[in-house]
C-alpha cells in the first residue's frame, strides 16, 4: 500500500511557466519594452511601473469574472539591459494568489533571447496556471507587434531625417 503523504508531497512542488522567444532586436529595445511605462501599456497593461528596485505598482485591466482586474507588484531585480523581476498578486494577500516574474535577456544571434519566467504556481493553482499560460501567449505576441511597429516607425523617421538632410 503506498503512503499517500509521500505521494502528495512529491506533488506540492510549485510550478513555473516559462515562454521563451528570440526577438530580431537588441537588447537595448526590449528592455525599454519591458521597463517603461507607456511601452509596457501598448503590449501588456496599464501601470505606474517604475524599474526601481521596492517599488511597489499595479497593473490595470478591465475587470473580469473572478478578478477586479489589478495585479498589485513588487520590484525585486533591475540589472540594466539583463534581469527585472517582481511578484506578481492577484486578490489581495488573503487569496494567496502571488507569483514571481522574471525577465531574462541575452544577446543571441540575430537579436536578443528573452525568457519570461511566471514561478511559484502550487497545484492547486491549476486554473490560474491556464490563465497565465493564455495571458502570456497573449502578450508576448503583443509585445513582438510593438517591437516590430517600433522597428517600421523608427526607420520610416530613420528615411524622413535623410530626405531631409539631402
Amino acid at each position: 500500500m503506498s503512503n499517500p503523504a509521500a505521494v502528495s508531497k512529491s506533488t506540492d512542488t510549485p510550478r513555473s511557466l516559462v515562454v521563451e522567444r528570440i526577438f530580431p532586436h537588441p537588447p537595448e529595445k526590449l528592455w525599454r519594452a519591458l521597463t517603461e511605462s507607456p511601452l509596457i501599456a501598448q503590449w501588456m497593461m496599464n501601470n505606474d511601473f517604475e524599474p526601481v528596485v521596492g517599488r511597489k505598482f499595479q497593473f490595470r485591466a478591465d475587470p473580469a469574472p473572478n478578478w477586479n482586474g489589478i495585479v498589485d507588484c513588487e520590484v525585486l531585480i533591475v540589472e540594466p539591459l539583463q534581469r527585472l523581476s517582481y511578484n506578481w498578486g492577484v486578490g489581495g494577500s488573503e487569496a494567496g494568489l502571488e507569483w514571481v516574474v522574471a525577465w531574462t535577456l541575452t544577446p543571441a544571434e540575430g537579436g536578443t533571447h528573452v525568457r519570461m519566467e511566471q514561478s511559484g504556481f502550487r497545484p492547486d493553482q491549476q486554473a490560474a496556471y491556464q490563465g497565465a499560460t493564455y495571458g502570456w501567449q497573449k502578450f508576448i505576441g503583443n509585445l513582438e507587434r510593438v517591437l516590430g511597429e517600433g522597428t517600421d516607425h523608427e526607420s520610416k523617421n530613420h528615411q524622413n531625417q535623410r530626405n531631409h538632410q539631402q
